[in-house]
């Protein structure tokens, strides 16, 4: 099956009213992707047949994921790379070298973020984005799919193309109607260091999302504690807060909301917890490292090996950190490492 194809198959898969894939319906349809991807991404194929995967599987869960840092040694993709319509990178920025996630369109990428978002069912409430715009930004995976959101309400960006932070945007969007504050943990932590002890408390019906992690930069906050944070500087309450988990190497987005419950992804993605030692997927409750399969990853590689360890919970997992081999990476590290010359604004 061509790559027109299958991206109008998977659409239409995304795209349904009912957000329900069977299970029957996914295997069929990873496993036709994992053909495709084998075939056309010369350097995919030679990792499948150095793990000896055939070219006919029965089940997704053998596809062979490939780890994040391999996206930092090989051009993953299934087009040359002259009809790339985008690449995102990896931040890259301690000497390792930054991975590139090639795109020949950004058709599921988009609809991805869009229907995952929608499922959520957040009130459309207007947008006050702790990020650079896409165009300030054009290789970030992330800006670019906080420009996308910007389908469900009105956007105030407060981060300028130099990194500097404007508190004073947040004051005045949200000081007449209820706001949803988005960006990264990091940023939001510059954003309270910035705040000092002024709070800004946020209309009732006020909701955040943080996303992005602490390794690499030299500071670290548990989860607890950041959303004691948020409850100071913004008054919040942690039911009132969401996290979304994805990375630069993937298309969808697994999200969880307060300080409880699993991250749960969209219908066209699955999650499994392998054991490092054995390569087996761990039972309930069982912890490991977090593989994903994420079908909107067309034009590259569906099944991803993270560095990220995780406890599984049946329907979704948990995160308790990175892999202590992991090399740190992420757009969170970025954004933290621009922020820090720009806290004086």
């Amino acid at each position: 099956m061509s790559y027109a194809a299958l991206e109008e198959q998977l659409l239409a898969l995304i795209d349904r009213p009912s957000g329900e894939i069977t299970d029957a319906e996914f295997n069929a349809v990873a496993l036709e992707v994992f053909r495709f991807q084998r075939e056309a991404n010369a350097p995919y194929r030679q990792f499948c047949a150095f793990q000896k995967a055939p070219a006919e599987l029965k089940d997704w869960r053998e596809i062979p994921a490939v780890p994040t840092g391999a996206f930092r040694h090989a051009k993953l993709r299934v087009f040359p790379e002259a009809e790339s319509c985008a690449t995102f990178r990896t931040s890259g920025t301690t000497g390792e070298g930054y991975g590139s996630h090639y795109f020949r369109s950004l058709r599921l990428y988009e609809a991805s973020i869009l229907r995952a978002w929608q499922a959520l069912a957040l009130p459309p409430l207007p947008q006050v984005i702790l990020t650079q715009r896409p165009g300030d930004a054009p290789h970030s995976s992330l800006c670019h799919m906080m420009g996308t959101l910007g389908a469900f309400g009105p956007q105030t960006w407060c981060i300028d193309a130099g990194g500097a932070l404007d508190v004073s945007a947040l004051r005045r969007v949200s000081a007449s109607c209820p706001v949803l504050v988005l960006g990264t943990a990091l940023a939001f932590l510059h954003l309270f260091e910035q705040l000092g002890r002024e709070r800004i408390l946020l209309p009732a019906g006020s909701l955040a999302m943080e996303t992005g992690g602490y390794k690499g930069t030299g500071r670290a906050l548990a989860k607890p504690e950041l959303y004691k944070r948020f409850g100071a500087a913004l008054g919040l309450e942690p039911e009132a807060i969401l996290n979304e988990y994805s990375m630069t190497e993937l298309s969808s987005q697994w999200y969880t909301r307060g300080l409880e419950g699993a991250h749960r992804g969209p219908a066209w993605t699955r999650a499994l917890v392998i054991d490092p030692e054995t390569g087996v997927e761990v039972p309930e409750g069982g912890r490991g490292i977090l593989r994903l399969i994420d079908l909107a990853n067309l034009g590259s590689v569906a099944a991803i090996e993270t560095q990220d360890m995780a406890v599984w919970h049946g329907a979704g997992f948990e995160l308790i950190g990175r892999d202590p081999a992991a090399i740190p990476r992420g757009c969170s590290r970025s954004a933290d490492e621009l922020l820090s010359g720009n806290l004086a604004g």
